[in-house]
């Protein structure tokens, strides 16, 4: 997956995510489907990271590999 896939997901994950928000209802499997959104855009926005570091450190961005989301999850803010 290269940056522009990457970057498409990312935007078609908060077009999701915006989309269940302004919706009037909130039941339980709207927000758990919220909590799973949150978790794969911070997979895709890390993953992004990687590739960004390892293209300027002269590494290949092709190694980059999603992480784990209970690693990506953890991560302080």
């Amino acid at each position: 997956m290269d940056e522009t896939d990457i970057l498409s997901r990312i935007h078609s994950l908060v077009e999701e995510e915006h989309s269940l928000r302004d919706g009037e209802e909130h039941t339980d499997e709207t927000r758990a489907r919220m909590k799973k959104l949150e978790a794969d855009l911070d997979q895709c926005w890390d993953l992004l990271r990687q590739r960004r570091a390892k293209r300027q450190y002269g590494e290949d961005p092709d190694d980059a590999d999603a992480r784990p989301e209970p690693q990506v999850e953890s991560y302080l803010q």
